[in-house]
């Protein structure tokens, strides 16, 4: 059975779609697969008597069609700054065991390279966040900008029955790169960035 947990933070995600990502709104992906995923990074929370405060991870998958047709491969990342008891806590939680988003979204990516364990550096400022995690994932965002004045524009979104934010902040990937047990290069393409917070069971 699993423990209580809770995990408030700040996420973000980067996959090929066109800036706004179709996927926030039931429609199909740009290109008709998806190639992305997710870092979260924890202020706080914790997984029965384990804290996690401070500590990343990621799921970066290849879909070859939508994501809920499934058949994903997927890379999973967690922090080498995790302890045992906190390196099983994110697997737990990432694969799908304890609810949450991963309730929802692991059976979509039944094989999985890791998880391996990953140097991050983490800037979050709005577009202009960047992560990287060790030689698996470097992301750069900038602001999405006017394809006729290049004045850069700040969009936002806002998804009441969202499962991984309610609200965010969209921008552009100016790096996307993604390797190790799948690899692929989707700078200038879709980015947004945004608080969550999770619970279960």
């Amino acid at each position: 059975m699993a423990e209580p947990w809770e995990l408030k933070g700040t996420m973000v995600v980067a996959c090929n779609c066109d800036w706004g990502c179709p996927c926030n709104f039931n429609a199909p992906p740009s290109s008709g697969k998806c190639e992305g995923g997710w870092t979260w990074h924890v202020d706080s929370g914790s997984y029965g008597a384990v804290r996690l405060d401070g500590l990343n991870f990621s799921v970066y998958v290849d879909w070859p069609g939508a994501i809920h047709e499934g058949n994903g491969v997927a890379v999973v990342l967690v922090d080498e700054r995790a302890d045992d008891d906190q390196r099983r806590a994110l697997e737990t939680l990432v694969g799908g065991e304890a609810g949450g988003p991963w309730g929802v979204l692991a059976w979509t990516w039944p094989t999985v390279h890791g998880p391996y364990e990953a140097a991050y550096d983490v800037h979050f400022d709005g577009v202009h966040s960047r992560v990287r995690a060790g030689d698996h994932v470097e992301l750069e965002a900038a602001p999405i900008r006017n394809p006729v004045t290049g004045a850069e524009s700040f969009p936002g979104v806002v998804l009441p029955q969202g499962i991984l934010i309610k609200r965010g902040d969209l921008g552009a990937t100016a790096t996307f790169r993604v390797a190790n047990g799948i690899s692929y290069d989707h700078s200038g393409r879709y980015f947004a960035i945004g608080p969550f917070e999770y619970a279960g069971p």
